[in-house]
Order: C-alpha cells, then structure tokens, then sequence
C-alpha cells in the first residue's frame, strides 16, 4: 500500500501541474485556436447560420463569444470556392439570421435556391446575420469574413443598429474587447477601447477554471451537430408567439432624444463606412430593410415599437444622402412589406415577406454593371 508521504507527494504534484496549466492557459489564451477545431464540414455538415439560441433541447444551438468556433461551423468554412460560384455573404441582425424561419426561408436561403447568375456564374448565398442590433457586430463579422473572398457583400441594416449607444451592448461585441479595440484603430472607429460595457476578464477569468464554461460551450457546440445533421433543426419553433405590436403608444420620443432633430452625430455612420472600407474592391449593397408600418393606434406618431415617424424619416434622409455623398449603393425596401408579413417584431418577416424582400433585392443586382467590376 502507497505510504501517506507517496500519497501527498502525488497529490502535491497534481495540483502543482493544474496550476502550471492554468497559468499557462491564460497567458496564451488558446481559445481562437481551439474554436478553428471543428468536427462541422467534417463528420457533419456545416451551418446553414451562425450558433444562437438558448433552448438547446428544441434548437439543438446554443450562443456562444468565440467567433472562430462561430464561424469553423459554418457551411462557408468548409466550401472551397469553384471558379464559377459568384459567392455573396449576407450580414445583419437577427431578420437576416432569420428568426421563426427556416434557413431555406430566410433571405438568403431564397436568394440561394432562386438560381440567380451574375457576371455568368451562379450565385450562391452564405448567410452572416446574427442577433442583435449593432453595426459594430456587423463589422466585426465582416472583418472577418473577408478571408472567404466574397463576390458581393449585401448589407441589410435599420435605424436600430445605429445609435452609438448600441454598438458594444451587443454581447458578441462586449465579450470580443480585444476585436473590438483592434478594429477601432484599424479603422479609426468613434468607439471608446475601455468603455465599460467591453467585457475585461482578469487572469483568474482568462485560466481554464475560469473558462471552463466557454470551453464546455465548444463541447456542446460539436455535439450538437449530430442532432442539427439528423434533423436540420436548429432554433426553436413554437406553435404561437407575441405577434409584433400594432397598437402604440403615445411617445414620439426615440433613445430619449424628442422631435424635431435627430443628433446625426450620435449615429454610427462611421462604422457603415469602415464596413465600405473593410470590403476593400469587393462590392456592397447596403438595404434599408423592411419594417413594420403600422395602421393601428396611435400609428400617426409611430411607425412602430421601434421607431417614432420623426425619427425614422430623418434617418432614410441622411442614409440616402450619405449614401449618394459616398458613392454606396443603396436598396430603400423600408415600406416594401405590409404589416400582415411580419412575426414577433417589428423587423422580422414572414417567408412570404422575405420573398419579397428578396425578390427586389435581385431584381436590384441584375440591372446593375457594379455587380461585376
């Protein structure tokens, strides 16, 4: 029988190697690396969407911060890109993600299947869109994204995401501080590095105790796509929810600013520009997605839950303006869906809404020549 000395020796040993581990572990911080370890376009296919959803026993999903395991899950990370694939990668919020819908229902899936060739290829889909409202997530995707060498980017966007104030309440955003600070200088961002919404984990945070439910998260996320394989699930689908609200209530106030002016300068144009900038020679189209107008109560001071009509109209202005200015291409679908196409928001459509929506957007891209320089 091991002696009580032999026992603490051991025991010492072990807990003198977990510490070196740890210590070890948030000092280079392998989370990037271990995220690109990836059993998706392996031993199951890839995502048709990024990760996001919080009921993973219907949804067969989970969220999750490391985008580099966001992205090794996803179909485009597996597709090598043949010569005659025009390939468009689809940013945005959670419309573009697709809540309620299908992947094949969301606007890239019917962009997708409609068969659409440009500059003689065809034209296939990859959808970036992921919830929340912030331009700030968009670039930090689109950055990324860029190593897929996209044909076309297209950009749906809404007022939502542009107050300053939502750009790092997005959680991607706030526990990325180290993207985020990296993206300010590249660009040059009117972000504030050590704002305290940024998540700033301390060593203790960054070692393998204090990971450990991030690194339990990539475990899920692998065992997950067995179930997302078998079913091609992956959100859930609840047979009723809130429909989006239509009766509204008497505020024509918008993030607390009041009629008439709304401050320009407290919206994150400069992040839609870094976006322009971010895509290099590829092409963008930025969309003005649809949203909910409503005719119900209270409908002549607000269009919506969102937005007051004040506060709405200056915004498409300035949009369309700085767009001309800047030489963006623009789509204005604001008004393109009546209120019947939309689900539990006021910016999320039915599939016969994005079939709409999609419907313009090619419709768009085959009359134009910039589609193809």
């Amino acid at each position: 029988m091991p002696d009580a000395r032999f026992l603490r020796n051991v025991l010492i040993k072990a807990l003198l190697l977990f510490a070196a581990c740890n210590l070890v572990f948030a000092a280079w911080d392998p989370q990037a690396i271990l995220g690109k370890l990836s059993a998706y376009n392996l031993l199951f296919p890839g995502r048709q969407r990024f990760p996001f959803g919080e009921d993973a026993a219907h949804s067969y999903n989970l969220s999750m911060y490391n985008l580099d395991a966001m992205f090794a899950s996803l179909a485009v990370n597996g597709a090598r890109k043949p010569p005659n694939e025009y390939r468009v990668l689809l940013l945005g919020d959670s419309s573009v993600w697709g809540t309620l819908l299908h992947p094949a229902e969301t606007l890239a899936g019917q962009i997708d299947s409609a068969g659409l060739a440009l500059c003689g290829k065809r034209v296939n889909v990859y959808n970036l869109g992921y919830p929340t409202l912030s331009l700030a997530k968009d670039l930090m995707v689109l950055d990324q994204a860029m190593r897929y060498r996209p044909d076309l980017i297209i950009w749906p966007v809404t007022l939502e995401s542009f107050p300053a104030d939502k750009q790092l309440s997005s959680p991607i955003v706030a526990n990325n501080p180290q993207r985020v600070a990296d993206l300010i200088q590249k660009y040059g961002l009117k972000l504030d590095a050590n704002d305290p919404a940024l998540a700033k984990p301390s060593f203790w945070q960054r070692t393998i105790v204090g990971q450990r439910r991030a690194l339990a998260d990539l475990a899920r996320l692998q065992f997950y796509g067995v179930m997302w394989a078998a079913t091609g699930i992956d959100q859930d689908y609840p047979a009723k929810y809130e429909p989006a609200q239509r009766d509204l209530d008497k505020d024509d106030a918008y993030h607390g600013w009041q009629p008439p002016a709304l401050p320009l300068d407290s919206l994150s144009f400069d992040i839609l520009a870094a976006g322009i900038k971010a895509a290099g020679k590829t092409p963008v189209l930025l969309v003005n997605e649809p949203i909910l107008v409503s005719t119900g109560r209270n409908s002549d001071i607000r269009y919506n839950f969102y937005y007051p009509r004040w506060a709405y109209d200056q915004y498409r202005q300035a949009l369309t303006e700085k767009s001309r200015q800047a030489g963006w291409h623009l789509l204005d679908a604001w008004d393109l869906a009546p209120q019947s196409e939309f689900t539990n928001s006021a910016i999320h459509l039915t599939p016969q809404g994005e079939s709409q929506l999609a419907g313009s957007v090619m419709n768009t891209l085959k009359h134009e020549t910039w589609t193809c320089e």
